[in-house]
C-alpha cells in the first residue's frame, strides 16, 4: 500500500523554514565545502567536503579546526568582517596554502535581526581551470583598460617640445630663450600673438620643460567653447547639478589639470562673468564645481594665450583689469611670420615632411624660386596658413620639386601687385583677405571663421555671397 505524502505547511513561517532548509540542503550539495562560524567568529562546524581542505591547511585532527577562531585556521579570510558589518561577501576569491578558490560569506541573523554568526561557501576550487574562460575574458577586458589609460595619459602629455619651436631668426631664437625661463618657474605665462604663431605649441613646450612635465597638461580654446558651458567646463558639473544633468560628477578641466599644467587659448574670448572666478582661482587655487558647495583645492599652473589686444580690452571695459595683470606676469609675444621670413625655408621644410608622413606622399621639395614668393606673402594666418597653402600645392601637384608657378593659384594676390585703389575698395579687399585667412585657419569651418572673424554667421554668409559675386 502506497504511502500518503506528508501534508503541506500552512503557515508562512513554516513554509519559510522549509526553504531556508532547502537551500540550505542544496548550498551543501551543490558547493565543495561549508562551514559556521558563530558569532564570536570560531568555526562550529565544517560538512564533510570541507574535511578534504584540512590536511592541505596543516591540520591533521577536526578538532584541531572546529571550535577555533577562524582567522586562526584559514588564512586570509574575511569572515570576521562579514560578522562585524553583517553585509554578505557574495563572491571573492580566497587563496591560501589549501589553493585558490571562489567563495560566498553570509550572515547569520536572529529573530530579531543580531548577526549570530556566518556561514562560509566554497563555490568553486581551482578556479583557474573551472573558470579559464571568464578569466581570459577578464584578463583581456583588464589589458583593454590599460591600453586606454596609457592613451589617454599620451593624449594629456606635451606633444611638442623647444625643438619643435622651428627658427633660427633672432626673433624665434628670443621666443625659445623666454619660453625656457617661463620652464624654470612656477609663474603664469602669457603667450601673445597673431593667429597661427605656434602659441598652443609654445605652452606645449613650456610644460615639457618644466617641473610639471610627467602631470597632465589639458588645453581648452575658449573661442569654441559657448558661454553657456564654459563654467561647466571650467569647474566640472556636480551630480544633478541641473535637469538633464548627468547622475555622476562631471570633471572640469581645472581637476583634470591638477598637478599639472592648463592652458587657456584666446583668453580674451572669456565672458567677464567668467572672468571673476578664473581670478579666484588663480589667486586661491581653489574650485567649486557647479551645483556644489564644495570647495577642492587644485595644484595648477596656467598658461593663457591671446591674439587679442588685452590692454585695449581693459581699456573697453571687456576684460577686467585685475585678471589682466594677474595673467600678465611674463609676458612672451610670438612674431608673425611676415617678422621672421629667414625662418621661411627651414619652416616650409619641415611642414613639408610632416605633410609627407601624414598622407603617406613623398617628401617635396622647393625650387630656387619658391621662397622669395613665400617671403612676399603678408601670411595673415602665420605658419598656420603657410602649412595650410605647402598642403594644397603637394595635393595638386605630383612634382617632387614645387616651383613658385605651383603656389601662384593658391597664394592670395599681394597688396603690393593690386593697381591703386578707392578707400572703399581697399577695405573691401582687407576684408576679404582676412575672410579667406580665417576660413584658412579654421580649415573652412565658418562657425569658427565667424568667431576667429568677430562676427556672427550670418554676416559672415552675407560677406561671403558678395565676395563670390565680385570675384
Amino acid at each position: 500500500m502506497q504511502a500518503k505524502p506528508s501534508p503541506l505547511p500552512s503557515d508562512a513561517a513554516s513554509i519559510l523554514k522549509l526553504a531556508v532548509r532547502s537551500m540550505f540542503d542544496l548550498f551543501e550539495s551543490a558547493s565543495q565545502g561549508m562551514l559556521l562560524v558563530d558569532r564570536c567568529g570560531r568555526v562550529v562546524w565544517i560538512n564533510d567536503a570541507y574535511r578534504r581542505f584540512l590536511p592541505a591547511l596543516g591540520i591533521e585532527r577536526e578538532e584541531q579546526f572546529v571550535g577555533h577562531p577562524v582567522s586562526e585556521v584559514i588564512p586570509n579570510t574575511q569572515m570576521h568582517q562579514v560578522l562585524e558589518t553583517g553585509k554578505p561577501i557574495l563572491v571573492d576569491l580566497l587563496t591560501n596554502k589549501a589553493g585558490t578558490f571562489v567563495v560566498s560569506r553570509i550572515p547569520l541573523r536572529d529573530g530579531c535581526g543580531a548577526v549570530i554568526g556566518a556561514l562560509g561557501i566554497v563555490l568553486l576550487d581551482h578556479p583557474e581551470t573551472t573558470l579559464q574562460p571568464l578569466i581570459a575574458k577578464f584578463a583581456s577586458l583588464q589589458e583593454d583598460l590599460d591600453k586606454a589609460r596609457r592613451e589617454l595619459a599620451a593624449s594629456r602629455r606635451s606633444k611638442y617640445t623647444f625643438a619643435s619651436f622651428i627658427g633660427s631668426s633672432a626673433a624665434a631664437l628670443e621666443v625659445k630663450r623666454m619660453a625656457r625661463r617661463a620652464a624654470q618657474i612656477e609663474s603664469t605665462v602669457l603667450l601673445l600673438g597673431e593667429t597661427g604663431t605656434g602659441k598652443e605649441l609654445v605652452a606645449h613646450a613650456i610644460h615639457a620643460g618644466s617641473q610639471r612635465a610627467r602631470k597632465p597638461f589639458i588645453s581648452v580654446n575658449l573661442a569654441a567653447v559657448p558661454d553657456t558651458l564654459i563654467e561647466a567646463e571650467f569647474f566640472g558639473v556636480a551630480p544633478g547639478a541641473y535637469t538633464g544633468a548627468d547622475r555622476k560628477a562631471r570633471e572640469g578641466k581645472f581637476k583634470l589639470a591638477d598637478g599639472g599644467t592648463l592652458f587657456l587659448d584666446e583668453i580674451g574670448d572669456m565672458p567677464l562673468a567668467l572672468q571673476a572666478k578664473l581670478l579666484r582661482v588663480l589667486q586661491e587655487q581653489e574650485i567649486e564645481a557647479l551645483g556644489s558647495n564644495k570647495v577642492v583645492r587644485v595644484d595648477v599652473r596656467v598658461i593663457a594665450a591671446t591674439s587679442r589686444n588685452l590692454g585695449e580690452l581693459v581699456e573697453q571695459g571687456r576684460f577686467r583689469a585685475d585678471l589682466y595683470y594677474r595673467l600678465n606676469v611674463l609676458p612672451i609675444r610670438l612674431p608673425a611670420l611676415r617678422e621672421r621670413t629667414d625662418d621661411l625655408e627651414a619652416l616650409a621644410e619641415n611642414l613639408l615632411e610632416q605633410i609627407a608622413a601624414r598622407s603617406g606622399m613623398p617628401v617635396r621639395e622647393l625650387g630656387a624660386d619658391v621662397l622669395d614668393l613665400l617671403a612676399a606673402q603678408p601670411w595673415r594666418g602665420n605658419v598656420r596658413e603657410l602649412r595650410n597653402a605647402l598642403e594644397q600645392v603637394a595635393m595638386m601637384s605630383d612634382k617632387i620639386v614645387l616651383e613658385a608657378a605651383d603656389f601662384r593659384a593658391v597664394l592670395p594676390a599681394r597688396l603690393a601687385e593690386v593697381r591703386p585703389q578707392s578707400l572703399s575698395q581697399a577695405i573691401a579687399h582687407l576684408e576679404r583677405d582676412r575672410i579667406r585667412s580665417a576660413l584658412a585657419t579654421t580649415g573652412g569651418n565658418k562657425v569658427a571663421a565667424a568667431k576667429l572673424l568677430g562676427i556672427s554667421r550670418a554676416t559672415l554668409y552675407e560677406k561671403l555671397a558678395t565676395i563670390e559675386k565680385t570675384s
